[in-house]
């Protein structure tokens, strides 16, 4: 998949800034083809880092949609702030997303991509509409007895999946229930 003009924006600043922890293409693909989905309403990222799997996402999205992210590094908010001026349908909020996204919620689409939120399975599943979805990578495929594979393929809240984005690493698309 060709890379969106705000996409390789996104990758400038994560060169400007040396930040190592952004979502790979093959990810981004991922959540760029959920985000074109018809029916989203709201959606939301957990972990901003420097806007790049936030590019993804919002490049598919219908000008309408209402986006947000949340990231927790002060530096990273205002620069990701910066990238997404123009927009208004992005809101870039800074701080735990335990507290700035409750408030906010139900999001059709939600990805989990800060920090250790993918191991807080229920607060996460809180913030899901139902027949929301949330997508959790950055997992090693194989691996056993991992607890957060088997929370979000297992919990019967949801319907999930595991699958490859490289032959590396993994992301689950878990829909609620």
């Amino acid at each position: 998949m060709e890379r969106p003009p705000l996409v390789l924006r996104a990758l400038a600043l994560v060169e400007e800034t040396g930040f190592e922890l952004s979502s790979s293409p093959e990810v981004g693909a991922l959540l760029h083809v959920l985000a074109s989905s018809r029916g989203r309403l709201r959606v939301a990222e957990i972990g901003a880092g420097c806007g790049v799997g936030s590019a993804w996402i919002v490049s598919a999205l219908s000008p309408e949609v209402p986006f947000l992210t949340v990231e927790l590094d002060p530096g990273r908010a205002a620069a990701v702030r910066e990238l997404f001026a123009g927009d208004d349908n992005v809101h870039v909020l800074e701080g735990d997303w335990r507290e700035a996204l409750p408030g906010e919620a139900p999001f059709d689409l939600l990805f989990v991509d800060g920090g250790k939120a993918k191991w807080h399975g229920d607060d996460v599943i809180s913030l899901l509409a139902p027949g929301g979805i949330a997508v959790i990578d950055d997992l090693t495929p194989g691996r056993q007895q991992d607890p957060v594979r088997e929370f979000w393929l297992h919990d019967p809240r949801l319907a999930a999946v595991e699958l490859l984005t490289t032959p590396a690493s993994a992301a689950i698309v878990a829909a609620r229930r």
